[in-house]
Formats: structure tokens, sequence, C-alpha cells
């Protein structure tokens, strides 16, 4: 008999996927180093297989989690210093700067995304599959030192800003295989995968279980279609396969201290370590740890990381002060990268028994700071950064409209462009704002502003993802200026 707990989980998950198409899900939730599972849909629609706790999904950047342990790893034993520069102990190919007076990419900005290498290595693939970081299942995975055979670029001066990256991950993975002379999948098999009991996870295709394989589908207007299979070329930061059993063993680790009934893989310090804020590029934002995104619900810490390969997407939470953790597979999910995540931090926010974050009518507009907030802001970065440029487009406006702030970003999306309301956060900081943004089913999201330390410039700071954008000239306006002369 199921208990209210389970009663719970099965009837939050059928409401989601009732409102969420999808082939496939699978849904673990961890307390008290126990899962509850719950597997919705169809691994396998051609085979008719259901989603079990021992459906093998692939499940993209949670990857990089694991990454970031193997690191700590070789940190706890003193073979990696986290502020050195990377190139102490990378050997298979070089980290190029673009200009000379770059200082040094360290091991902890690449853990962080701060290294200033961008979203991709070769601008010219970024329209193929997957950015240009993967192959087809007949062609065979490049090693990093062919694929960076070149050196990899790093595009801005490191620490200044966070780009979300692959690449930078691929590169961890790299200095872990350099620095214990062992190809970077078998260490992680040896050093994490087995000592927590996770014998169904891998970066490599699971070869000896095929038959346990999620397919990856996109949804059509004529139904399911099935994607087309590609092997990560960036290892260390997309590539593993795994399953509900197997992850709940990894959630019970990361929430009691680095170890679960099987063994332990980090001491319980290093992990709190990768938990603390390690950038934040405003005191208001959660910012990234090592190798994880910070998030609050309410007024409890939380731990997060998302997933997104074709065909399938991915979310995982902790809750690490409550012994509470949470993650869901999706294979089959209509721009599940957007939804997931909003839909997933619902139910942990259920779980923990706290409301979601909503938008406020009790707190009055400050109209004597509207001056300093509106204008145009812009992205640094390159316009091969293709993940944030997706989401601020070509920069964002604020604007007075109708007698209220307003945000727009420049978008073909007509609604981002007309502009969403920016409506008062906080009675005691009139520089803190919050959008809705349910009809993306994305929630609401928190917009901060805040001047810089030393130029007085005006930024504005996204809680989503630590993104950080300066208030300039508006393109347009810096264009009939060059034109008027």
């Amino acid at each position: 008999m199921l208990g209210i707990e389970e009663i719970r989980l099965a009837d939050h998950i059928r409401r989601c996927f009732n409102r969420r198409a999808v082939v496939g899900a699978a849904v673990g939730v961890v307390r008290n180093g126990r899962m509850e599972f719950a597997g919705h849909g169809s691994a396998n629609i051609a085979m008719n297989r259901p989603v079990t706790e021992d459906t093998l999904f692939r499940i993209a950047s949670i990857t990089k989690t694991f990454t970031a342990i193997a690191v700590m790893q070789l940190w706890e034993r003193g073979r990696i210093v986290l502020d050195a520069p990377v190139g102490e102990y990378l050997r298979a190919y070089r980290l190029v700067p673009a200009d000379s007076r770059f200082g040094p990419v360290t091991v902890r900005h690449l853990l962080t995304h701060t290294s200033g290498i961008g979203e991709t290595a070769h601008p010219l693939r970024v329209f193929g599959p997957d950015f240009g970081e993967s192959v087809a299942p007949s062609a065979a995975v490049p090693p990093l030192s062919e694929y960076y055979r070149h050196g990899l670029r790093v595009q801005a001066e490191p620490g200044t800003r966070w780009t979300y990256t692959n690449h930078g991950f691929a590169t961890l993975g790299q200095v872990v295989a350099d620095v214990t002379g062992m190809p970077f999948g078998d260490y992680l098999r040896d050093h994490l995968f087995l000592p927590l009991r996770m014998n169904d996870t891998s970066l490599d295709p699971p070869g000896s279980a095929p038959m346990r394989r999620a397919i990856g589908y996109r949804l059509r207007s004529h139904g399911p279609k099935e994607v087309t299979h590609r092997e990560m070329i960036t290892a260390g930061a997309a590539s593993a396969y795994s399953t509900a059993r197997d992850m709940g063993r990894y959630l019970t680790a990361l929430l009691s201290g680095g170890r679960n009934e099987h063994g332990s893989v980090l001491e319980s310090d290093t992990l709190a370590m990768m938990y603390a804020p390690q950038y934040q590029p405003d005191p208001r934002v959660p910012g990234m740890g090592l190798g994880f995104f910070r998030g609050v619900a309410a007024e409890h810490r939380v731990i997060e990381h998302q997933g997104i390969l074709p065909g399938f997407n991915s979310q995982m939470w902790l809750a690490p002060d409550d012994g509470l953790g949470l993650m869901v597979f999706v294979t089959g999910g209509h721009q599940a990268m957007l939804w997931l995540p909003a839909e997933t931090s619902g139910l942990l926010h259920e779980l923990l028994g706290v409301a979601e974050p909503a938008i406020r009518d009790d707190i009055p507009h400050r109209p004597e700071i509207w001056p300093e907030i509106c204008g145009y802001y812009s992205l640094p970065g390159s316009l091969s950064d293709v993940r944030a440029r997706s989401v601020v487009g070509a920069g964002v406006d604020v604007r007075i409209s109708g007698g209220r702030p307003v945000l727009r970003v420049l978008t073909p999306i007509p609604a981002l462009l007309h502009g969403l309301p920016l409506r008062p956060d906080d009675p005691d900081d009139p520089l803190a704002f919050r959008i809705d943004l349910a009809r993306w089913g994305l929630g609401t999201g928190r917009i901060l502003f805040s001047r810089a330390s030393r130029t007085g410039t005006m930024r504005m700071h996204l809680d989503l993802h630590p993104l950080t954008l300066w208030k300039s000239e508006h393109p347009w306006t810096l264009l009939a200026g060059r034109m008027s002369r």
C-alpha cells in the first residue's frame, strides 16, 4: 500500500503531465536516504517499454556535477590547487587568450563558468548539431587533443564575467585525465560510480543494456519523432547515462556529506564548499558554487543543475539543510528546457511546504529611481554565445510605459518585445523587481539592478542564471550618431 507521501508525489506527477505532454518521465524524491520513485509513460514506443527505476536516460549537463566532484577529489589529495593556472595540469592542448594581457585561467574559474571561454569553441559550427560538440554514432569520438588541436580560445578576462560553457567542463575532465593518467570515464567509474554503487552510470553508451535505454523523442504535430542519436565530444560536460535508481544513490550522497550506505566519495567539508557561493555578481543573486547552481526556496537553501540534449531533459534539486532531493528525467517533452525547471521547482516548494515566489502588489513603485534604471542593457561576450543570447536576445530595454517600468527583450518574440512589467519585489530594496513569465511555463523571475562600484554604471542581474547586463548606449543610437557625422 502506498504511503501518504507516495500518494502526494503520484498526484503531483499526474497533474504535471496533464499540463505538459511527454513521452516518458522518471521522477525520484530522496528523503532520509530513501527514494520514492514514479515512472510515467514510455521509454521506447516501438518496443512498448515503460519507464522504470532502471531505465537508462541521457542526463546531459548533470554530468558536470560528476566532473566537479572528480576535480575536488584531486583537490582533497593535494594534486590540484583551485587557484592555480589550469596550464599547470593540462597537457593535451592549450588555452589561448584572445588578449595577451589576460590573467591565467584557474581551476576555480572553470568550475564556476567564469574562465572567459565562450559557449562555442568553433563559431562556424554553431548552427550544427549540438553546436558542433557531437558526432554521429557511425563516427569515432575524437579525443579533445584533436578537437582543440589549435587551442581553446579564452575570449574574456578570466573571473570578470559568467558564461555557461561545455568546453570549460570538458577541459576539467581532461585535467583529471592528465593528472591521474587515467581516461576520464574510467576515473569516474572507479572513484565515483562504483563507490556509490551507481553500477549503471557511465560516460559511454550502455552497450550491455540496450533494451533498458530510453529513446529520445521530439513531439511533432503528427506525434513523437525519434531523434538522431549522437555522442558528445565534450564528455566531461554532457555525456553521462544513468538511471533513477543510481541517481537516487547519488542524491543521497550529496545530501549526506559525500557518502551513502555503499561508500564515500568526498569529505563533508569539501561538499559544503562546493555548495557555498563561489561566484556572485551581486550579493542578492544566489550565484554559482563549484559545479552546482545555487538558489533559494523561501528561506531554504537550494542546490541544482539542469541537463539538456536533443530529445532529453533532466533536472536535479537538493535542499541540503532539509535532507531533501528531487530528480526528474524526461524524454519527448515539447520545450521542456523551459518548463521543466519551473515545474520541478514547484514540486520542490510543495515538498518543502513553502509557497512559490509570486508577483507582489503590496509594494509601491519608487518613481525617483526610474531615471537610473531606464535605458538599454547589453550582454558582454561573443554573438556565438547562443544560450545566453537566447535568454536576452540582442539586449534589454527598460522604459516607462503606461505609467510603470517595463522590461523589453529585443527578440522576435512579440510578448517579450512588447514588454514585461517590472513589479517591485522588496519594500527595503527599490532596485529589486519581479517579472511574470508564466506564459512560457517559467513562473516568475527576479530582476535586480546595481551600480558598479568603480564607475557607477548601472547593471542588471538575473536570478535564473548569474548573468550580468551592463547599461550602455543603444546600438541604434550609436548607429544614428555615426550616420549623422
